[in-house]
């Protein structure tokens, strides 16, 4: 029996053994099996102990979806180095801080991306996976690998978060946190086997991407299709055509231009689930994509700490508007500034505990000690309140604010500014009026529409009509798009800075 855990293992090689021919991977005209996928794997982590890297050191994976990245990230790890996922469409001054703040010996990457040109004190190996030195040398590389040593709660690779407001952080996360987190959600909330075929437009890079397209179908013997690029809603509707996924994993900026190329029902037969995550999906776009498919649209929410989804809500009970319910065995707690718990229906910040959650920040003791806190809780950093076992977002932390004596939630006014029909997104944040904290509203037409004073006040009417008067935008602002990053979240610090 063996006296060691390694993440690469629990995913591919008992799969490889049970099923060597299965299709792991779907990737344009290409497929990979799982024994295939298992070979790969061994080859690039012995091409990182030709190269020298040592167990424990980190190596860059700037790559987009493509079986490359996932032959280097597992490769990695059952080597024993630590993978780090990035985007390979970032800036060299990104990469030059992740690999100085990592200590990054090695950038596995394309030939032509600003990755490949990064200089950095540790780096000692500059991998380019579309050359013919990389296909040669993976290509001589002995199939077999034996696997490092490590233990459950040794870590295995690193994420960077957003940092949206700042440099990113650097989130290690062991060897059991991948398959905790495909037991339990894409085995306890999905329902996960290997006759499901997976397709996330969320990238790799991502956390969510990540469990979407490598750890939830690899740990349930699944397939993946893997898509390079960023995809366009008729990218979609191909892939989702052409390759018949039963999962489909979005975030809500994604289902709503989706819904704006639907002009009609339409049938996914081969789609089982949708999920969202990222961000909170407006009840009025789950609605839509409802009436317009016939599928429900599962919203949860996770973090990039806790590595998945640990709110959820289920298949055949959904509450439109709210992330769901707790996903067993993960722990949660809403408390008030002082650390105490508020009463049911009550806002405050949430916390949570479970297995998959990240032990400390890369570098960043003072972030640790604000986020990681005592007896294992999680401090998410987002403001919910729970009714009925219900978890609902009412914003990050930093975008709550008052009004009159009385908490503001965004996204509570953003849900009736959506149920407008000339309005196709909108984002709430504050401005200053008269010397106060007053709501504002930036909102996009939907097309043909103009975004006129008009319009503006047909807004107010209505949300007036719904909400209390001191939650009605004292101003607001039409434009063509929303500031988002790149996993499509609302940058709302950029738009209240246009308000100043």
């Amino acid at each position: 029996m063996k006296s060691f855990y390694n993440a690469a293992c629990e995913l591919i090689d008992r799969h490889a053994a049970a099923r060597p021919g299965k299709t792991a991977i779907y990737y344009g005209t290409e497929t990979f099996s799982y024994e295939q996928l298992w070979e790969q794997c061994n080859r690039f982590g012995n091409v990182l102990k030709e190269l020298g890297v040592l167990p424990g050191e980190r190596i860059l994976v700037a790559l987009p979806d493509c079986p490359e990245c996932v032959f280097s990230f597992l490769g990695s790890i059952k080597y024993g180095a630590w993978p780090i996922l990035a985007s390979e469409k970032l800036s060299r001054a990104a990469y030059k801080f992740m690999l100085e703040d990592s200590g990054g010996v090695a950038i596995i990457t394309l030939g032509g991306c600003e990755a490949s040109c990064t200089v950095a004190p540790t780096l000692r190996h500059r991998i380019c996976v579309d050359e013919d030195d990389f296909k040669t040398m993976l290509g001589q590389a002995p199939s077999g690998l034996d696997a490092y040593p490590s233990r459950e709660d040794d870590i295995a690779f690193m994420l960077y978060s957003s940092g949206s407001t700042g440099n990113p952080k650097g989130v290690p996360h062991r060897h059991r946190d991948l398959a905790f987190t495909a037991n339990v959600y894409a085995g306890g909330v999905l329902g996960m086997s290997e006759n499901d075929i997976c397709y996330s437009a969320s990238k790799l890079f991502f956390a969510y991407g990540l469990g979407n397209s490598l750890s939830f179908p690899l740990f349930h013997g699944a397939s993946v299709v893997l898509y390079p690029n960023l995809p366009a809603p008729a990218d979609v509707l191909e892939i989702i055509s052409r390759y018949r996924p039963t999962l489909f994993f979005g975030v809500p900026l994604l289902y709503n231009l989706l819904l704006r190329a639907l002009d009609e029902e339409v049938s996914c037969p081969s789609l089982r689930l949708c999920v969202s995550a990222g961000e909170a999906l407006p009840a009025p776009i789950y609605e839509k994509w409802k009436k317009l498919t016939g599928l429900e649209i599962l919203e949860g929410i996770g973090s990039t700490e806790a590595l998945h989804i640990f709110i959820s809500n289920r298949p055949g009970n959904v509450c439109p508007g709210a992330a769901g319910f707790l996903a067993p065995p993960y722990e949660a707690k809403i408390v008030d500034d002082s650390g105490n718990s508020v009463a049911a229906g009550q806002p405050g910040h949430l916390l949570i505990r479970g297995l998959s959650t990240a032990p400390f920040y890369w570098n960043r003791a003072d972030k640790t000690s604000e986020t990681m806190l005592q007896e294992g809780w999680l401090r998410t950093g987002d403001i919910f309140l729970e009714e009925a076992g219900c978890y609902t977002y009412q914003g990050r932390m930093d975008d709550m604010f008052k009004v009159a004596g009385n908490w503001v939630a965004p996204t509570e006014i953003e849900r009736v500014i959506l149920e407008h029909p000339a309005v196709a997104e909108c984002v709430v944040t504050w401005a200053a009026f008269e010397g106060l904290a007053r709501p504002a509203a930036f909102v996009v037409p939907t097309p043909g529409i103009e975004g006129d004073a008009a319009l503006g006040r047909e807004i107010r009417s209505q949300v007036l009509e719904k909400l209390p008067g001191y939650m009605c935008p004292v101003r607001i602002e039409f434009c063509t798009e929303l500031a988002k990053t790149e996993t499509g979240k609302i940058q709302r610090f950029r738009l209240r800075s246009r308000l100043t």
